[in-house]
């Protein structure tokens, strides 16, 4: 750790506008709105002093600062434009706080939202990088590339011909080589820059002349432009295994031997809807891909259970049909399962609990993973390790058996 009494100000752009996926930034990314996984990576660094969004939007600076950024100024529209630059964003930034409160850091910290995964220690490793550099202008998060531009074409629309991209001295045709002897290549993420603050208001750059490198572990790589991306990338946040920056506590995979999964009822196993005829008799509407989803469960050996705070007889019914132990009728969940699992002798971490609201939160630290439907509560989304892209009677309980199916043959 390099001790530094520097103002390092860490700036998270984030405009209204975005065509690909509408309100992109404050969408529900894993339980949170995207944003906050920047502002939690700015907030835990060891070394930033000081958070701020900068954005066009009333609605993503209330979000922000719900999560602990600052919002001192709205960015003008004219910087908030598809086509708009990192450098006049940065430019504004720097020059409002200057001129306002006559503020000026020492370095300057960029994290886009748009890079949500982040490794725990990338912020303070960048910074150190650009402290431990005395010729850095910028240090900058980079991958290596996925396709080596060496083996890429540019058309000649004239000739009608393909021509290599770039030469490489000593190789004469470096798109025939082997990978091996072609020159080591890197892509840029958004993770992260650290940039000297003189370089963006007198030099007129996002880099300077001499950018020093972060390499970052290409698997927390991921690219927001359009909806399958966003599937994509919350599934690597699910079940990617990553230790990364998140607004909550650090998500759990499935555990590799699962002994038992415990449902709730209402709102997991049914749409949380009740039908109540004229006599005053409720029913429920189920899934029937669930049901053979449970039965998969048994053939394969692995154990369920339904625990519930619903008293109705439609909860025996459906669970004595499935052929699955309940209890049901219970206000205090995290009792029960805990005095089930003592009985039945079996390891909590090798326990899964698919739960909907809040009253199901208490059992998830009780257990090795907490899983969640679609439309949960919110409080239940943001503290549960996987969220299924299903929705409570609509095949999320067939979708967790078919995970867990796979993770076990």
């Amino acid at each position: 750790m390099v001790k530094t009494s520097m103002e390092i100000l860490a700036i998270i752009p984030a405009r209204g506008g975005s065509k690909g996926i509408p309100r992109k930034n404050i969408r529900d990314f894993a339980g949170y709105p995207l944003i906050a996984y920047s502002i939690q990576a700015a907030l835990t660094s060891k070394y930033v002093t000081r958070t701020i969004v900068s954005t066009d939007d009333l609605e993503i600076a209330e979000v922000a600062r719900q999560f602990g950024a600052e919002t001192p100024f709205i960015r003008p529209t004219e910087f908030a434009q598809d086509r708009s630059l990192d450098l006049p964003v940065y430019k504004h930034a720097l020059e409002t706080l200057r001129d306002q409160e006559g503020y000026l850091p020492d370095l300057v910290v960029q994290l886009r939202p748009t890079s949500p995964i982040r490794p725990i220690n990338l912020v303070d490793d960048a910074i150190e990088a650009f402290l431990n550099n005395p010729i850095a202008d910028s240090v900058r998060g980079v991958v290596p590339s996925g396709q080596n531009p060496h083996k890429m074409w540019k058309f000649n629309r004239e000739l009608g011909t393909l021509e290599g991209l770039i030469k490489v001295e000593g190789i004469q045709e470096p798109y025939n080589a082997p990978r091996q002897v072609l020159p080591e290549t890197f892509w840029q993420t958004g993770h992260i820059d650290v940039i000297k603050p003189s370089v963006i208001l007198e030099q007129n750059s996002m880099s300077g002349n001499n950018i020093i490198p972060i390499f970052i572990d290409p698997d927390f790589t991921v690219d927001l432009d359009k909806p399958s991306d966003w599937i994509k990338a919350e599934w690597i946040v699910w079940y990617g295994g990553l230790k990364m920056v998140t607004p909550g506590n650090q998500r759990r995979k499935l555990p590799e031997k699962v002994e038992l999964i415990v449902f709730d009822f209402d709102g997991v196993m049914t749409d949380n809807r009740v039908f109540v005829n004229q006599d005053g008799v409720e029913s429920v509407a189920a899934h029937r891909g669930d049901g053979m989803g449970i039965s998969l469960l048994h053939k394969a050996g692995i154990n369920a259970m339904v625990l519930s705070k619903e008293v109705n007889p439609v909860v025996q019914a459906r669970c004595n049909k499935l052929k699955l132990p309940f209890i049901q009728g219970i206000d205090d969940k995290p009792a029960a399962l805990n005095k089930y699992l003592s009985e039945k002798r079996i390891n909590p971490a090798h326990v899964i609990f698919v739960g909907n609201d809040i009253n199901d939160v208490p059992c998830f630290p009780i257990i090795g993973c907490a899983v969640v439907v679609a439309d949960s509560h919110p409080s239940a989304l943001r503290q549960a390790d996987i969220i299924l892209q299903n929705k409570g009677g609509y095949g999320a309980v067939r979708e967790i058996c078919d995970l867990v199916l796979q993770i076990t043959k």
